[in-house]
């Protein structure tokens, strides 16, 4: 348990408490973070299913492209309250988590373009449905043996 604490609050500082390592983060005072994480948190899951919603009305294929990015979005941004800006952008592009952060971060680019410029509502539904697997995988990567237990559990049902 000591380990999943370090790896997920980013430190290998053992006698730092969770708490104070987040007020650490930013000068912002911890209820402020925790209340600004919410709401991000809260409003990215709500832009996602209003976009959902949204995907079933007539032309609403850019409405859903446009809500879904921008509710995954609020939610990446959301951790920036608890961990800060600069360390959530150092997390995001270290080894272990840079091909998720890339994909992730293409698949919103694509998923506008489609809706947006390219106008193909099939592409866009398709990066919609790789944005939400990209951003599983890049989520996983900040528990522990998370993705190894995915990728077991995966192979076991195709095996």
């Amino acid at each position: 348990m000591e380990k999943l604490r370090r790896v997920l609050s980013g430190q290998d500082d053992e006698e730092q408490g969770l708490t104070t390592q987040v007020l650490d983060a930013s000068s912002l005072s911890f209820n402020t973070r925790l209340k600004w994480f919410a709401i991000c948190f809260v409003c990215g899951i709500f832009f996602s299913i209003l976009g959902t919603g949204l995907l079933w009305l007539p032309g609403g294929i850019k409405l859903f492209a446009v809500f879904y990015t921008l509710g995954n979005l609020a939610a990446l941004a959301s951790t920036c309250f608890l961990m800060g800006p600069v360390k959530q952008l150092k997390k995001m592009f270290e080894t272990t988590r840079l091909l998720a952060t890339i994909i992730m971060l293409l698949c919103f680019i694509f998923t506008l373009c489609a809706a947006l410029w390219w106008h193909k509502k099939g592409l866009a539904v398709l990066f919609c449905i790789l944005q939400f697997l990209s951003m599983t995988w890049y989520s996983l990567s900040y528990i522990p043996y998370a993705r190894d237990a995915v990728i077991k559990c995966c192979s076991s049902l195709l095996s």
